[in-house]
């Protein structure tokens, strides 16, 4: 995707290409086949949805057709994690490769010791209270969560900044998007963000099973998982989209 005088051009493929990606049933396959995938167009080349799909097709609010809409199901299916995981930017991770992740991206801790060891920032711990302990099968939607965590008019400052800090550590991913209800329920505006933990997801065992490496072991072995798959990419370029 780029921006040319405030508009947004997707980068993509003709319909009738033999690499087009048309539903998201051939999304989630392709995902899987990857291990992990942005949703747009990055460094390097061939490393996103978008350069698979038909440009057209963006926010064109149709379900079948529309990529957009393709990270609702894929995020409500709960068979790969999505989230600002990539350069604070929105992608996916498989349940095979989110464990490398986690104990790269978390250095190994869960985020209570992470917390007690002075290495994360009160803010976070306001918002990941809430996802802890008895709380840990919660799925909060993001304007209940603001205002649950002290956030917003009157309280902390920068949710949505610390909200992204938590996902590209990995100790929060999106499971839902959902529409606010008013007072009496009724549901109204654009869907929202539903956020949840991948220990929900997947369970604490699978998304600490690698806690065992030392996370600079994990760190390399996205590099070579990306080296692998892209081989005209440079060293600097895979980092700084997996970092």
């Amino acid at each position: 995707m780029v921006v040319e005088n405030g508009n947004w051009i997707m980068q993509g493929v003709e319909q009738n290409d033999s690499k087009c990606i048309h539903t998201v049933e051939e999304a989630t396959t392709y995902i899987e086949k990857v291990g992990f995938l942005p949703l747009f167009k990055n460094e390097i080349t061939g490393f996103s949805l978008e350069e698979f799909t038909v440009p057209e097709y963006w926010w064109s609010d149709d379900p079948e057709k529309d990529p957009w809409k393709w990270r609702e199901v894929i995020a409500k299916r709960g068979e790969i994690a999505y989230g600002k995981f990539f350069g604070k930017k929105v992608g996916f991770i498989s349940k095979k490769w989110l464990p490398v992740f986690a104990n790269y991206r978390r250095d190994g801790y869960d985020f209570d010791a992470l917390y007690e060891d002075g290495k994360a920032p009160y803010k976070q711990k306001l918002i990941m209270d809430h996802f802890m302990e008895d709380k840990s099968e919660a799925e909060i939607l993001s304007n209940e969560l603001k205002q649950m965590a002290g956030f917003g008019k009157g309280g902390e400052k920068g949710f949505d900044g610390v909200i992204t800090a938590l996902m590209m550590q990995l100790y929060l991913c999106n499971s839902n998007f959902c529409k606010r209800r008013n007072k009496k329920g009724e549901e109204y505006g654009w869907n929202v963000a539903v956020y949840t933990t991948p220990e929900h997801l997947w369970g604490y065992d699978t998304v600490t099973a690698d806690y065992k490496e030392n996370p600079k072991d994990s760190l390399e072995k996205l590099v070579a998982h990306m080296k692998v798959l892209f081989p005209e990419a440079t060293d600097k370029e895979i980092r700084k989209v997996i970092k």
